[in-house]
């Protein structure tokens, strides 16, 4: 998904093309989206104190576990964009994404991805042909990833009001298929400030048009000021809605730091991102300490699903999401 949009300063904006034969994703965005969201940073060893700090150090998968014996932990879900190749290219269907999930993977939980059903949103019998395929394999719809539906911190008042109104088709299968968000992009242009000021106007409208339907609207660091995590932190609480909060991504934040970002983000986590590029030998995470990470989300208190996103390219998306699962489960995630 590519860190491309309409204004400059603005979010990251996963462009789709229409889909071909087969159900595959062609156009112009396609080939655009190849190359999403390049990230810098490496990993750091997480630190603890006393006789946790020494156990940490032999197993750094022991800091990263919950320690309460009556923790609820977080369960694995699999956001659609793991599988964009396949999509692309026609060998995984749009509509079987909840099937691949539960049967090539055991994972119950899916995240889909806007683009992929564009072409089908508003079709009579699209919505319930979708919820049925979910029931039907046990898997839980999670929530919806929006783009390329305008900038919902336009400086233009009209254009920001019909990116909010460009929104409201995509909560209705939202809240069809039993999802708990959709995940948008805070996208402006212009001054810091101002860029603050125009995103918390437009997510507080959309927040307030999806109160009534039992959702909420999360952001994700995806690129421009979204990728600063004080600055996407400050601007949620301005919204002050308690149905508006982010979904952190392990990746995305380019020159800001990205466990300070994580810190920043996740007290207004409603989800999180398990971005991943590629594994070591031992099946560690090459570019991001996946300890250090769950250890952040877990001082939060946060106990929901963490959708793994896989971006690499020396593994294939079948190896690199397994990879990506089995790193979570060592770190003590459910399926």
């Amino acid at each position: 998904m590519d860190n491309t949009g309409n204004l400059g300063s603005g979010a990251g904006v996963h462009g789709m093309g229409s889909r071909g034969a087969g159900g595959a994703v062609t156009g112009a965005a396609s080939r655009d989206l190849a190359g999403r969201r390049a990230v810098l940073g490496a990993g750091v060893a997480v630190a603890a104190l006393g006789s946790a700090a020494w156990g940490a150090m032999q197993d750094p998968a022991i800091a990263a576990k919950p320690n309460d014996k009556d923790a609820k932990p977080m369960r694995i879900s699999l956001a659609q964009w793991s599988l964009h190749k396949s999509l692309f290219a026609g060998t995984v269907k749009p509509l079987d994404f909840p099937a691949v999930a539960a049967r090539d993977y055991g994972i119950r939980g899916v995240e889909y991805v806007n683009g992929f059903y564009r072409d089908l949103l508003g079709k009579d019998g699209f919505a319930e042909d979708l919820r049925r395929r979910c029931s039907d394999a046990g898997v839980t719809s999670v929530l919806i990833m929006c783009d390329g539906e305008g900038a919902l911190g336009d400086p233009d008042g009209a254009k920001r009001a019909k990116a909010v109104d460009n929104h409201r088709a995509w909560l209705d299968l939202a809240k069809h298929l039993g999802c708990h968000s959709i995940r948008v992009n805070a996208q402006s242009d212009g001054e810091r400030a101002e860029q603050a000021r125009l995103s918390a106007d437009g997510l507080r409208r959309l927040a307030e048009v999806a109160k009534p339907l039992g959702l909420n609207v999360i952001v994700e660091n995806h690129g421009g000021m979204s990728s600063h995590g004080d600055w996407l932190a400050g601007v949620i609480k301005s919204v002050g809605m308690d149905n508006c909060g982010t979904l952190p991504d392990f990746g995305n934040f380019y020159e800001y730091d990205r466990y300070r970002g994580v810190e920043d983000l996740m007290p207004f986590a409603k989800a999180v991102s398990a971005k991943s590029y590629d594994f070591d030998a031992k099946g560690n995470e090459t570019k991001i300490d996946y300890p250090r990470m769950l250890g952040l989300v877990r001082a939060a208190g946060y106990s929901g699903w963490i959708g793994i996103e896989y971006e690499g390219g020396r593994l294939s998306e079948p190896d690199g999401i397994k990879a990506t699962r089995e790193l979570l489960a060592r770190l003590g995630c459910g399926a």
